[in-house]
């Protein structure tokens, strides 16, 4: 029996929660779905029995895109949704061909969370058709409807061992380049066609210059628990680990979805992360942390004309200084994340079902397009994932294979950083459904 929807996922942190608000009103709604990460193993039977009416991808920038995305999943299709998670781009970035979408991308719908990118993609030569706003899942869990959904602070402070008492201070990193080497980010750079080696620079630099405030803060007002949030592509580092060690109020902690200790903690930091969005959402203020200029190709054009915190002197004022306001226009944030009465689960639902019923708006894989199976990906990922069956890290193989295991240890981390058991998944599928059903009861008796 075929599947109605196919879901593929990249970070478990970031997407994961909304996809699972996606797939509960899709089942509600009678639809069958399934949700699987763009690393798991290919499996042949969504390439036949169970080959999927719609893909919904997590991104699809160009031929590639489809090629990781689609056909190396499920095979050709024709109806392809993409949840586009990467909206919030600099003034340079939104001008390149690579974050506009190009050659068969164009084919697939591309959605929008705001006015702004729409008018953006449609400039750049993607169909009206294929750019339809939909507002950001993520925010949904933010609206009145969602009231109760997230832990409170007591709540959530006794589960991690920290003081409900004390003030909670949320830091979101970006910090995503700083852990890269030296190789990995000229890889991306060839890749994306733009060069990241000043931008991985000022990842270092900022890092550090910030977790140097982190620790002049901490040891003026040791009451302060600072709760360090990594970015999803960020490891951790002997210099995080060395300020754990050093101060008893910082914890890199990276359980909990980022809206969860948004809505708990007392003041928020923030470098250039899009998660200040969700700050917007949740009705709070927080202080933007610039130790030094972010070069403006890389920095997200919501941040434009923001107020920023440059020095630890003003970090140290803001620390006393009461609740932070909002230091972004709240014109600029919802023309990006269109604020609109209905629920953006439900408007992506009412999409997925209309590209459902629907003719293809596009041809992903019609002329300008030659699919190519990656059989290297599909052995490698057999093999990786029996080394994470069994716990077994094969950079423990360099000594022997280096070559080997330095590519099959980077496929490993990516695959245990997206990792979610049945049991997680589940539980956040009850948490989630009993919401969705109300707010469809509600909308019911509205009509």
């Amino acid at each position: 029996m075929a599947l109605d929807f196919l879901i593929l996922y990249e970070h478990v942190v970031r997407e994961y929660e909304s996809i699972t608000l996606l797939g509960e009103e899709l089942r509600r709604r009678g639809y069958s779905c399934e949700i699987r990460q763009l690393l798991d193993r290919k499996k042949l039977k969504y390439f036949t029995y169970k080959k999927p009416k719609v893909l919904v991808a997590s991104n699809m920038y160009d031929n590639e895109g489809i090629n990781s995305h689609v056909y190396n999943n499920v095979g050709k299709l024709d109806r392809v949704v993409n949840l586009h998670w990467e909206q919030m781009l600099s003034d340079t970035q939104e001008a390149e061909d690579w974050f506009n979408f190009k050659e068969n991308a164009k084919q697939c719908v591309q959605t929008c969370w705001g006015e702004r990118t729409r008018e953006r993609l449609l400039a750049h030569g993607v169909p009206s058709c294929n750019a339809p706003v939909t507002g950001a899942v993520m925010m949904d869990f933010l609206r009145p409807e969602f009231t109760g959904y997230y832990k409170d602070k007591q709540t959530l402070c006794k589960e991690y061992g920290l003081d409900g008492e004390k003030p909670l201070w949320l830091y979101i990193s970006s910090f995503g380049y700083a852990s890269m080497k030296e190789d990995e980010v000229r890889e991306l750079s060839e890749m994306a066609g733009t060069d990241f080696t000043e931008f991985a620079k000022v990842n270092r630099e900022s890092m550090a210059e910030t977790l140097g405030w982190f620790d002049r803060l901490l040891t003026a007002h040791p009451e302060i628990q600072l709760v360090y949030r990594r970015h999803p592509s960020e490891w951790n580092s002997e210099s995080l680990h060395a300020l754990e060690r050093k101060h008893p109020g910082f914890h890199v902690l990276f359980a909990e979805g980022v809206k969860q200790w948004i809505t708990a903690a007392d003041t928020i930091c923030i470098w250039m992360s899009t998660a200040i969005a969700e700050v917007y959402f949740a009705g709070k203020g927080c202080h933007i942390l610039r130790p030094g200029p972010i070069p403006h190709e890389f920095d997200p054009v919501i941040y434009l004309g923001a107020d920023y915190l440059t020095s630890y002197e003003e970090l140290e004022r803001a620390a006393g200084g009461g609740e932070a306001a909002f230091p972004i226009h709240a014109e600029v944030i919802e023309g990006y994340f269109d604020n609109a009465e209905e629920p953006a689960y439900r408007r992506m639902a009412d999409l997925l079902e209309d590209v459902y019923k629907n003719p293809p708006r596009g041809l992903p894989f019609g002329d300008g397009y030659t699919p190519k199976f990656n059989w290297l990906k599909f052995f490698a990922l057999i093999g990786v994932h029996i080394f994470y069956a069994l716990g077994f890290d094969p950079i423990r193989l360099k000594k022997i294979a280096p070559g080997f295991a330095g590519f099959a240890s980077r496929i490993y981390g990516y695959v245990e950083k997206a990792h979610i058991s049945k049991t997680q998944a589940e539980e956040m599928r009850r948490k989630i459904r009993p919401f969705v059903e109300q707010i469809a009861k509600e909308r019911e008796a509205e009509e």
